[in-house]
């Protein structure tokens, strides 16, 4: 009995021209008359070309729109953390606010009104005589207005012995209303006072006081026309 074999053999060349063959003599006017793999291609080209411009004009701009939102995440945690930190610790920190305005209120007290300045110079000056000492200059300095508070510069200059210069500055610290002392220089006697064990002390006390209602308000008006002024 004779045997028929059957060819099977592929022949990549004769497949690849008959696959461009399909490509020749297209009309652009009648794409349905296309083979299929012309059809399939332009399918392919049409779908990725309105992938990609729908990425550029739409998707594009939500894309960096969630960016932004997501970027915000952790600042937010962060910021629900604080909050919540807060709102489990509220009692304690109304505690402490209260503790604050009574000890800012305390510091207000040591702070003199613009009645009593006169009052707490005299207080310096007799510090100094109470100790022996000898004011050779008491000069208060032009008043720098601050925020809420004014502060009055003055310069000293004292002479006397060691431990009463110590002991008044001592006692300037320890004056009911608020007076610090700056730039401290004590200098040894010269020529016939040398050796007399007299000790001249320059320093420059700075004292404070509150504002006024009325003083407050023109500060508040000052600093509104400056911050309007530097806008323009």
């Amino acid at each position: 009995m004779a045997s028929t074999s059957l060819n099977l053999k592929f022949d990549p060349n004769a497949w690849a021209a008959e696959l461009a063959d399909q490509f020749r003599g297209l009309n652009p006017n009648e794409p349905g008359q296309w083979p299929w793999l012309p059809k399939l291609a332009a399918f392919v080209g049409v779908t990725v070309l309105v992938l990609v411009l729908g990425w550029v004009f739409a998707l594009s701009d939500e894309q960096a729109h969630l960016d932004a939102e997501v970027a915000k995440e952790p600042g937010l945690r962060q910021d629900y953390t604080a909050k919540l930190a807060q709102a489990v610790n509220l009692p304690e920190l109304r505690k402490q606010k209260s503790q604050v305005e009574e000890y800012v209120t305390q510091l207000e007290k040591q702070l003199p009104g613009k009645a009593e300045m006169d009052a707490l110079l005299s207080d310096i000056n007799q510090a100094g005589v109470g100790r022996g000492l000898q004011f050779e200059l008491f000069r208060p300095g032009q008043v720098l207005v601050k925020d809420y508070y004014a502060e009055q510069p003055i310069s000293l200059r004292v002479s006397g012995r060691y431990h009463d210069i110590g002991a008044f500055a001592a006692d300037v610290s320890n004056l009911s209303r608020i007076v610090t002392l700056h730039n401290l220089n004590v200098l040894a006697p010269t020529g016939k006072e040398a050796g007399s064990g007299t000790l001249s002390m320059e320093a420059t006390a700075r004292t404070y006081r509150y504002l006024d209602t009325l003083e407050v308000a023109e500060q508040k008006k000052l600093a509104a026309k400056t911050a309007g002024g530097a806008k323009k």
